[in-house]
């Protein structure tokens, strides 16, 4: 707004910016946790277990941050 675009505009150029970097931290974060998520071996049900959690976890909050924390402002 200080920049002299509208509200919207604002708004959907914030959007732009920071939506690029909230994404690729997450998919970097699953990637590093793919292995727990297909592992083999001994102990592998615990791994996949944690693994599949986490992976649907930060998926589940980077979808809310995305689309419910813009809701607030």
């Amino acid at each position: 707004v200080a920049e002299g675009y509208s509200l919207s505009r604002a708004a959907l150029r914030a959007a732009q910016t920071r939506l690029r970097p909230i994404i690729m931290t997450s998919l970097a974060f699953i990637a590093g946790v793919m292995p727990l998520a297909i592992a083999t071996g001994a102990g592998a049900n615990s791994r996949i277990a944690i693994g599949t959690g986490i992976i649907g976890g930060t998926l589940t909050a980077t979808l809310l941050a995305i689309f419910f924390v813009p809701l607030f402002f």
